[in-house]
């Protein structure tokens, strides 16, 4: 696939930078109802930052990871259930982040600056395993399908659990409540797991039934998502 001019792709690098400061902007001030939130004025940039970074690196070096993941999303999936766990990401996502700041704005949690911290400090590891994953792999991170030419990959992160990808998910999930101040957002970061269990385990039937060596490899690589857990 040929790569986009490289002036182009800063172009949309800073595009995509201010909309989604400005986009994470709204869903966490206005609900906080203040602009002295200042855990959201060290998430927001931190985040989006890194996720603009990580688009422009993989926009160069591997443009067909970037196309496919433009198929991500409810639309892409080919079953109602995976559609609906999607949705149901997607919801639970924006209920977090809606619930971090009404946190904020009426005080519910009383959370240590430190703690708020170590939540940044999850958000940055999340998006180094994404960024990590995707770079091992250019399939992570796409709509839940096989691909042409699609290989199993067993090296770097591979090599210790079957799904990174999903590390960095759920790294991301802890890290966000924690990151805003809230401990009462860890309650849908709970809800949220079971969701991707379920992603996982139904991806995985794809995967035996239609990626050749996807079956072995379950046997070599025992870890879904935690080491010596599940």
């Amino acid at each position: 696939m040929a790569q986009q001019p490289k002036g182009k792709i800063v172009v949309q690098a800073i595009k995509t930078f201010i909309f989604g400061f400005v986009a994470l902007g709204v869903v966490l001030f206005l609900p906080a109802w203040t602009l002295g939130y200042w855990q959201a004025w060290i998430f927001i940039p931190v985040f989006v930052a890194l996720v603009t970074l990580s688009g422009v690196y993989f926009s160069i070096k591997d443009p067909a990871l970037i196309e496919r993941r433009k198929e991500a999303g409810p639309a892409a999936e080919q079953t109602t259930g995976r559609k609906i766990n999607i949705m149901f990401a997607y919801l639970a996502v924006l209920s977090l982040l809606v619930l971090s700041a009404l946190d904020h704005r009426f005080g519910w949690s009383h959370m240590p600056a430190y703690v708020s911290i170590i939540g940044d400090g999850l958000v940055v590891l999340a998006n180094a395993i994404w960024f990590i994953s995707k770079k091992e792999n250019s399939y992570a991170g796409s709509a839940i399908k096989i691909y042409e030419g699609q290989k199993v990959v067993t090296t770097g992160p591979y090599a210790l659990v079957r799904h990174p990808n999903y590390v960095g998910d759920l790294t991301l999930a802890l890290g966000i409540p924690l990151a805003l101040g809230t401990w009462w957002g860890l309650v849908i970061v709970a809800l949220m797991i079971p969701a991707m269990v379920w992603k996982i385990q139904d991806e995985e039937k794809l995967l035996k039934k239609g990626l050749p060596g996807y079956t072995e490899y379950t046997k070599k690589v025992r870890y879904r998502l935690v080491p010596y857990i599940w």
